[in-house]
């Protein structure tokens, strides 16, 4: 089943990944301390919560899973396509990189990035045992960063793409997703006529959908082995914590990954 629970923890895993032996959750927003609007895992620490229970929750986490909170490498996401390969954790005084993809070939390396709606994406390669997590919002799928983290495990650790496994994680449907005009004019000219794939119009109102998108992205750079979840969070507030769906005032769910 793809839902787990270890003690109070329920988290998402992929059936691909894990018949593949990758540790890797998509960790709902159940099981914190955070009050309202965060309830209750909330892992964002720039969304008003308090820093201290923000910093609970991730023990909590961490604890839970069997793992260290000292093993994370974790980024400043700005929606941008830009991808770190990294060899060890990120000392806590360290100051973030700004960048929306994370490689590592370094079992240990807890991978670790935070969501709202965008996209999750999970990558591993078990010939060559490299892991990524992709964070894919408009403007990164816009900016095609899934394809770049797929070129970047081919360029720095020798990946083949036919050989990487996808997971396409929890995140806003097309039917949530209306965007305007402008951005619509954006998302055409990065992919073409591909667009019309998935992005539709009914009544004078556009949706994106983010998951074909970056599907086809992922299919685009050579990857055969695609799992979609299909969970839009959303809809599903009861685990999922949704800009749009909650009005901008809410947290931020995580999603790690590690090679053991």
């Amino acid at each position: 089943m793809p839902f787990q629970q270890t003690g109070d923890i329920r988290y998402y895993t992929f059936n691909l990944l894990k018949e593949n032996g990758l540790f890797h959750a998509a960790l709902t927003r159940n099981g914190g301390f955070s009050p309202d609007p965060w309830r209750s895992l909330n892992l964002g620490g720039t969304v008003g919560d308090e820093p201290a229970r923000v910093r609970a929750n991730k023990e909590r986490v961490f604890t839970t899973l069997g793992c260290s909170i000292q093993d994370i490498y974790d980024v400043w996401q700005v929606h941008s396509a830009e991808v770190v390969c990294v060899d060890e954790p990120r000392p806590f005084y360290d100051p973030h990189k700004k960048a929306d993809a994370i490689l590592t070939n370094k079992p240990g390396v807890i991978l670790f990035m935070r969501f709202a709606d965008c996209v999750p994406i999970v990558l591993y390669d078990p010939t060559q045992r490299v892991v990524g997590i992709v964070h894919a919002g408009w403007l990164g799928t816009v900016k095609q960063v899934a394809k770049a983290a797929i070129n970047r495990m081919d360029e720095v650790y020798g990946c083949k793409p036919e050989n990487i496994l996808a997971g396409i994680g929890p995140s806003i449907a097309a039917h949530h997703y209306p965007v305007g005009e402008d951005v619509a004019a954006h998302i055409r000219s990065s992919f073409g006529e591909d667009a019309a794939s998935f992005l539709s119009g009914e009544d004078g109102r556009i949706t994106f959908d983010l998951w074909e998108a970056n599907r086809m992205l992922l299919q685009d750079a050579g990857v055969k082995q695609i799992e979609v979840s299909g969970i839009c969070t959303a809809c599903h507030l009861e685990d999922w914590y949704s800009h749009r769906g909650e009005f901008g005032r809410t947290g931020r769910f995580g999603v790690i990954a590690s090679i053991t």
